[in-house]
């Protein structure tokens, strides 16, 4: 996360500062990681804020946003979410948000959303809330905390909830040269509908699978072991059941290239993901063939990892790289 200073008009006359809040995507579980695992990636949502009213009402308003959203935008129910949770008189603020992060597409565009709200009272109002606290405030706004944690914290982190608690984020190392090749149909999938198609309990032998690829990718991911990325991302949790809901998903996870190191759903889906370390064009035109020869389409891209951990303090003036899209439409 990023606060970066322009200057900007004010409802008050003269010029003020305006500041923009830029909060990464994230792809969540990765494979085996159900409700734990979650990284960053180098896909951005902005909100610049336009005017600070100081009135003491805590409330945000979304004067535009792209691309539109329907209801509530998370960014404003956040805002009003950590000014409840601190019981801080915040001002009002009006903001636009910008974002390309696809909506319902296993993205973590509503975590980023819900991150920026909380950044930006933060930043109107001074106070200094524990990054504990901002992940709890997420948390329960989002029902799960995996791609809160890395949107706030940025790079690879695991998660532990607990009960009558805040959540707790565990930072992990990711390997540079690792990055994602994504591709994103364009029908979205609700988390909601998502997670209403996964059974109430698992047999124990499926509970130990899955304990035991986690940790397994977890060490592989930090001492670069990527020769065991492949098995570490076998899943028998989650993606069984979604495979109805993502029509394509059997048969990426069957794809086989050498230079393919894992495949998995990202987050709920309908996104999916591969992780690679070079000949990145090649393996976007193999995903991307994936959905021409099944007659569907989808948008596939390559996605590095955003390393940076969220600072209320930062001043960092990203690159105008993360105001366009990374990788290409096939």
């Amino acid at each position: 996360m990023s606060l970066k200073g322009t200057h900007g008009g004010s409802a008050h006359g003269g010029t003020r500062p305006t500041y923009d809040v830029v909060v990464p995507a994230s792809v969540a579980n990765l494979g085996g990681g159900f409700d734990t695992l979650a990284v960053a990636v180098q896909l951005y949502l902005r909100v610049r804020i336009l005017d600070v009213r100081a009135d003491g009402e805590a409330r945000l308003t979304v004067a535009r946003s792209t691309p539109p959203v329907s209801g509530r935008n998370a960014v404003e129910r956040a805002y009003e979410a950590i000014a409840r949770r601190t019981a801080v008189a915040a001002p009002s603020v009006s903001v636009e948000v910008e974002s390309d992060i696809p909506m319902a597409a296993g993205l973590g565009s509503s975590a980023a959303a819900t991150v920026a709200g909380l950044r930006v009272f933060q930043h109107v109002t001074g106070t200094d809330v524990r990054i504990g606290t901002l992940l709890g405030v997420a948390a329960s706004l989002e029902g799960h905390a995996d791609n809160a944690a890395a949107a706030l914290y940025g790079g690879l982190v695991s998660v532990i909830e607990h009960d009558g608690g805040e959540p707790a984020a565990l930072p992990w190392q990711w390997p540079d040269e690792l990055r994602l090749v994504v591709a994103t149909p364009p029908a979205g999938l609700s988390t909601s509908k998502a997670r209403a198609a996964l059974p109430e309990a698992v047999p124990r032998k499926d509970a130990v699978f899955n304990l035991q690829r986690v940790l397994s990718l977890v060490h592989a991911l930090q001492h670069g072991e990527y020769g065991r990325l492949r098995e570490a991302t076998d899943d028998r949790l989650h993606q069984p059941a979604r495979c109805a809901l993502v029509p394509q998903l059997a048969s990426v996870l069957a794809l086989e290239d050498p230079d393919i190191l894992a495949a998995f759903l990202s987050g709920a889906g309908p996104s999916v993901a591969l992780l690679a370390r070079r000949d990145f064009a090649r393996l976007e035109r193999l995903l991307a063939s994936v959905y021409e020869r099944a007659g569907s389409a989808a948008l596939v891209r390559t996605l590095g990892v955003h390393q940076h951990a969220a600072r209320a303090d930062e001043a960092l003036a990203y690159p105008e790289s993360t105001r366009r899209m990374v990788g290409k439409t096939l």
